[in-house]
């Protein structure tokens, strides 16, 4: 088996591959990414630990068919540092070399027959554009838990209705939820997915960007329980298992009538609270005191750092304290994808939404919606 190619080709599709492969595989073979030169020219790199796989297809000039399974990590850090110039890589024997200009590398190779078959792409169910699908993506895997002892709060929920997806995560304390317009290929599909949110958002990230879009496969559409989903553009694929579907009843959470509500410049607010959480301990919150054209952010108290500063807001409703953990409303703001954030809230202890703010004129409900917990205040 030999080939050549461009190296920032082949090193850009070796890091797509590489970022699935298990920092610790339970079997050494599972470490290796798996390259394959098929006899329409064409080169095929995989990775595969039984519950991700991911797999890019290139085009080749120059190649002659085989099959080899090398270190992917290594090979990752390899192509990387390469210089801009052909590649050639030839297996000779138990080894492979990778030729680069004046730089030569040999691999051992690892044995190809142990290496499981990676699973066969579900059914197609529909499709998005790539950089709309990334950005829903990023703004609910924000909120998905981060604790592997409560795996259903790990997992970014996928509900589709027709032309309607929504996304929906949450860890207790914030939960985000977006919906997105896409094209399936039946008009009447309906399907739930819960996909494990990190592995949603490294593959949203990795397939956004490129203006292509993505399509959507679930193995399962029309129901639930045990099956795979998988995301195929532009010459890759990536399919990883469901986790069980049981999540929250979440739509009961988002309250619908609130007492107060706030308008700020986001940028503005989030350098305002980054600055006065400097003084806050991990598990302190900042305190908010709204009213009419203000707002001050607090942080500390006693005997320790203390902070404030106060911002202009656009603000309709009673005076209001309310606290939150300063990381979680960070995360929101950054999420939300608009100059004008919009707070609105019905008392100190009830959830609040944070949503960017819309024309006055549009009575519909934002795509976006986080809602956050607030931080009682004692006294």
């Amino acid at each position: 088996m030999m080939f050549r190619i461009e190296r920032d080709v082949l090193a850009e599709a070796v890091a797509w591959t590489a970022r699935s492969l298990p920092a610790r595989p339970s079997v050494p073979v599972l470490a290796g990414m798996r390259l394959e030169v098929t006899e329409d020219q064409r080169l095929k790199l995989s990775g595969f630990d039984y519950e991700v796989s991911a797999e890019v297809t290139l085009e080749l000039h120059t190649g002659e068919p085989g099959v080899v399974l090398v270190s992917g990590k290594l090979l990752a850090e390899i192509t990387r540092a390469l210089p801009a110039q052909p590649v050639d890589f030839v297996v000779e024997g138990a080894k492979a070399v990778v030729t680069c200009g004046s730089a030569r590398f040999t691999l051992l190779t690892m044995p190809v027959e142990d290496y499981p078959s990676l699973p066969a792409m579900p059914p197609a169910a529909g499709r998005v554009g790539s950089d709309t699908f990334a950005s829903a993506v990023s703004q609910v895997a924000v909120a998905a838990g981060r604790d592997d002892t409560l795996p259903m709060l790990t997992g970014v929920r996928m509900e589709i209705e027709g032309d309607l997806v929504t996304l929906a995560a949450t860890d207790r304390y914030r939960l985000a939820v977006r919906e997105l317009r896409w094209q399936p290929d039946q008009a009447d599909i309906s399907a739930i997915a819960m996909i494990p949110g990190k592995t949603l958002a490294d593959t949203a990230k990795a397939l956004g960007g490129s203006g292509a879009e993505v399509e959507i496969a679930l193995s399962s559409a029309g129901g639930t329980g045990e099956g795979m989903i998988g995301f195929s553009s532009a010459g890759r694929r990536t399919t990883t298992r469901l986790l069980d579907p049981e999540f929250p009843k979440y739509r009961s959470l988002l309250p619908t009538e609130f007492s107060a509500k706030a308008d700020l410049s986001t940028a503005a607010f989030v350098e305002a609270v980054k600055r006065v959480a400097l003084v806050a301990e991990r598990n302190t919150p900042v305190r908010l005191a709204f009213k009419s054209g203000e707002v001050v952010l607090e942080a500390g108290s006693g005997d320790e750092a203390q902070a404030v500063e106060a911002l202009p807001v656009d603000y309709e409703g009673d005076e209001m304290n309310i606290a939150f953990n300063h990381q979680f409303l960070l995360e929101g703001l950054g999420a939300i994808d608009s100059d004008v954030a919009r707070l609105q809230m019905t008392t100190s202890t009830k959830p609040a939404i944070l949503t960017g703010g819309k024309p006055v004129d549009d009575p519909g409900a934002p795509d976006y919606r986080y809602l956050i917990m607030p931080i009682r205040l004692s006294g």
